[in-house]
């Protein structure tokens, strides 16, 4: 197991005044630097200690989110207020429950 595919974000911290990199699959960690691209390399190499160390225990590292298979299938639960609303808006447009909350999700 790699944390190759792991899904990594680097953004600017106020708080901190440097760059925080961070790792999807181990939210636990997080690495400073004042240069965006070394937080990048920093996260990637500590996340890469930490899923070896894993490792060495006997534990199992977390499967990246990239190589996760997806059903396109999720449960929502709503306000049944909510639910009427979505299924009048669904039916003035023309298209089906599905297909309007799909596109909200999506931001369209």
């Amino acid at each position: 197991m790699s944390s190759n595919h792991y899904t990594y974000r680097v953004t600017w911290s106020a708080e901190d005044e440097e760059f925080v990199g961070t790792v999807a699959e181990l939210p636990s960690l997080s690495f400073l630097d004042e240069v965006s691209a070394q937080a990048f390399v920093g996260i990637q190499a500590l996340a890469a200690e930490v899923v070896q160390q894993m490792l060495d225990e006997g534990e199992t590292p977390p499967q990246a989110l990239a190589d996760r298979t997806y059903s396109g299938n999720f449960m929502i639960r709503v306000t049944p207020e909510t639910h009427r609303k979505l299924v009048i808006e669904a039916a003035e447009q023309h298209v089906s429950l599905n297909r309007l909350s799909a596109s909200r999700l999506v931001g369209t």
